[in-house]
């Protein structure tokens, strides 16, 4: 079971919101990296019994003959650690957004016994879903070195701090880079406070539409999507400041203001500052939980390895994250919903009319 990437999408930005928030939020997910780097409470190094216990799992999926897509948590029994990944669950969910795995053993399993194992984790964790048009459920962050004008994911260049359109992303590492490619994580509540204090003007400008680029994936070249929202004490943050630029390429787009464009600006120059981000240098077995509500994350530039075989190689999930809510949080997401429908719908005529 999963989610298509439209029933995915959907999900993730149908954000219950009430409310501008004019005052600094101090939770859990308002970390710095500053202060992460002092302690390693963050990382999570699974025991040998686990280990066992994964061993176990992946031996009796693959014995059922099942094509991935197919597998479910019923497929990959997990006793002892379903508990510990409950409470990883509850740390992306409502804690500081992330989590490091450290120590799976995918050096002892073959290509698709890793990508077995990443599945059906991912059906523990929450509900995976696709990650493009094509359908792909386990999506590989590596160099192709095409030529081609590809997204950035599929190069070694640097990635600006951005969220996925999914309530959680995984990167499994398979290979690090030789040199480069660190997994960058910053607060996007910790980034919200820092710009309400230096310019509490410009924050309900984060709650109202800038344009994203889609690329051409979901039969709409842009759409227009709130980069904050906020209720019920909870900030959630989608930023794609590159592609909220790139957008305006499109003609049925309009042009970005001098103050939308020195907003996108004083909000990634703060997102990239050294004491509020987290670098991590993912090695092989490490996978990275990261909630895309209210982390964003980047990648520093990287060489690989002149072999094939010891290019940096991640494995990418995108998981929903299903819940209970209470019935006016179930409301206000509906009547996002709603917004989300009309608004594809105007823009599908609109791009109709401009052709």
């Amino acid at each position: 079971m999963y989610k298509s990437l439209r029933q995915q999408t959907l999900h993730y930005f149908a954000r219950p919101h009430q409310q501008v928030l004019l005052s600094p939020l101090h939770s859990a997910a308002a970390w710095r990296g500053d202060e992460l780097r002092q302690s390693s409470d963050w990382i999570e190094v699974l025991s040998t019994a686990e280990v066992a216990e994964l061993h176990t799992a992946v031996q009796r999926a693959t014995a059922s003959g099942k094509a991935l897509a197919r597998l479910s948590r019923t497929d990959f029994p997990l006793p002892t650690l379903q508990a510990r990944i409950a409470q990883w669950r509850e740390q992306v969910r409502r804690g500081r957004g992330f989590v490091l795995v450290r120590g799976l053993p995918v050096d002892a399993w073959t290509p698709q016994e890793t990508e077995t194992f990443y599945w059906c984790f991912g059906q523990h964790f929450g509900l995976p879903g696709a990650q493009n048009p094509q359908g792909d459920l386990i999506g590989h962050v590596r160099d192709q070195r095409t030529g081609e004008d590809v997204r950035l994911y599929r190069t070694n260049q640097s990635i600006a701090v951005h969220c996925d359109a999914a309530d959680v992303v995984g990167l499994l590492c398979l290979r690090p880079a030789q040199s480069g490619g660190l997994s960058r994580l910053v607060s996007s509540v910790t980034v919200y406070n820092a710009l309400l204090q230096q310019q509490p003007q410009a924050v309900a400008r984060l709650y109202q539409p800038f344009y994203f680029d889609t690329k051409g994936e979901g039969g709409l070249r842009a759409f227009p999507v709130p980069p904050c929202a906020y209720a019920d004490g909870e900030l959630r943050t989608f930023w794609q400041s590159d592609y909220y630029r790139s957008a305006a390429n499109w003609p049925e787009v309009p042009a970005l203001s001098s103050a939308d464009l020195a907003l996108l600006d004083a909000y990634d120059a703060l997102a990239s500052s050294p004491e509020l981000y987290l670098d991590m240098d993912l090695q092989a077995g490490d996978l990275q939980l990261v909630s895309n509500h209210t982390v964003l994350h980047a990648r520093t530039a990287f060489t690989d390895a002149a072999s094939p075989d010891e290019r940096r190689h991640l494995l990418r999930l995108w998981i929903s994250l299903p819940e209970q809510r209470r019935l006016n949080i179930r409301w206000l997401t509906a009547r996002s919903w709603l917004g989300l429908a009309y608004t594809a719908s105007r823009e599908l005529t609109r791009r109709r009319f401009a052709a």
